[in-house]
């Protein structure tokens, strides 16, 4: 049975809501519960129990590795499969790997790689690289990001009918300054928030300020995109979207920008990158799509095919999560 099963409707608005935006209050449970009509302590049971279910893996900020001046990519590796739980065990104890799969391909193994500002990257990649079993990879950094941000519904079925709904934006990812009491705040604000009635209080005592300081520095993250958002994090396969397809396009150069923004658009695209292409792989752009059923998931596809006019796509299924949690950062 899946866990989504077991809420009601009022969980699972209260999942849509929190998982976008959670209020910086010094009572954010009164707020919620305010909202939709229920009392502080029932909020509180309700997220705490769906934490416990493992359906909210966390509530913190969302920050933006690249403003923060990490270097991130995603890596693709072709490995034997009797040796992949093996190669995916090594490179899952890396701290900067945050999401690593399994997935329906040649290259069977999808993970990405986040760097401090002073790290190198290649080096850890060469080391990772000349693990038994692996037989050849592919370093696919982002060369455009068009959106990121994961929006699971969970009020409403798979739509029938696809719009490209969703308002987007040219992304900045410039490295900003960071001094070392932003690194402090950083380190404060990605840890997981406690279900208790005033939640920000200890980050802000364990800074020496106040809960209004705490927050108007959360805004001006949000303002300056260091921070995307605070938010509630769910694990996809226990919310009910069990098909977690990372639909690859081959767009012709001349289009990429126009095709990227396109799919970006759509609410059910949860991220969309353009990345480099290689003789053994000729996708240029990424879209990651969430759906209940692989069949959903398909059609989703072939509906963005249709909308942007390009047939040379595939879905790569993830088949198995190796990891996936938040890079911490500066620690």
């Amino acid at each position: 049975m899946q866990k989504n099963q077991q809420l009601d409707e009022t969980d699972k608005k209260l999942l849509n809501d929190i998982q976008w935006v959670f209020p910086l209050v010094d009572r954010p449970f009164l707020e919620i519960g305010s909202k939709h009509g229920i009392s502080e302590e029932q909020v509180m049971r309700r997220i705490k129990s769906m934490k416990e279910m493992g359906l909210i893996r966390q509530i913190s900020a969302i920050f933006d590795t690249r403003r923060l001046g990490y270097k991130s990519a995603l890596i693709a590796f072709a490995i034997k499969p009797d040796k992949l739980d093996q190669v995916a065990e090594k490179i899952n104890e890396h701290p900067g790997v945050s999401h690593n799969y399994e997935r329906n391909h040649e290259y069977n193994m999808w993970f990405t790689l986040a760097v401090p500002p002073d790290a190198d990257m290649k080096q850890d990649l060469d080391r990772m690289a000349s693990l038994d079993g692996v037989v050849k990879y592919r370093l696919l950094p982002t060369l455009k990001m068009y959106k990121i941000g994961v929006r699971l519904d969970m009020v409403n079925d798979d739509q029938q009918k696809l719009k490209p709904t969703d308002e987007v934006k040219e992304m900045n990812s410039e490295k900003l300054d960071v001094t070392e009491r932003d690194k402090e705040f950083i380190r404060e604000l990605q840890k997981d928030l406690d279900i208790v009635p005033e939640p920000f209080k200890a980050m802000a005592d364990s800074l020496g300020i106040s809960t209004k300081e705490l927050f108007d520095k959360a805004k001006e993250y949000e303002q300056s995109g260091l921070m995307r958002r605070f938010a509630a994090i769910l694990r996809h396969r226990d919310a009910g979207f069990v098909a977690n397809g990372m639909v690859v396009w081959n767009v012709p150069e001349n289009k990429v920008d126009e095709v990227g923004f396109k799919l970006a658009a759509f609410p059910q695209v949860s991220h969309c990158y353009r990345r480099p292409v290689y003789p053994d792989w000729q996708y240029n752009v990424f879209s990651m799509v969430h759906a209940r059923t692989l069949e959903a998931a398909e059609k989703i596809a072939a509906e963005m095919s249709e909308s942007v006019g390009i047939k040379d796509y595939r879905i790569l299924f993830s088949s198995r999560e190796f990891k996936k949690e938040r890079v911490k950062y500066f620690v």
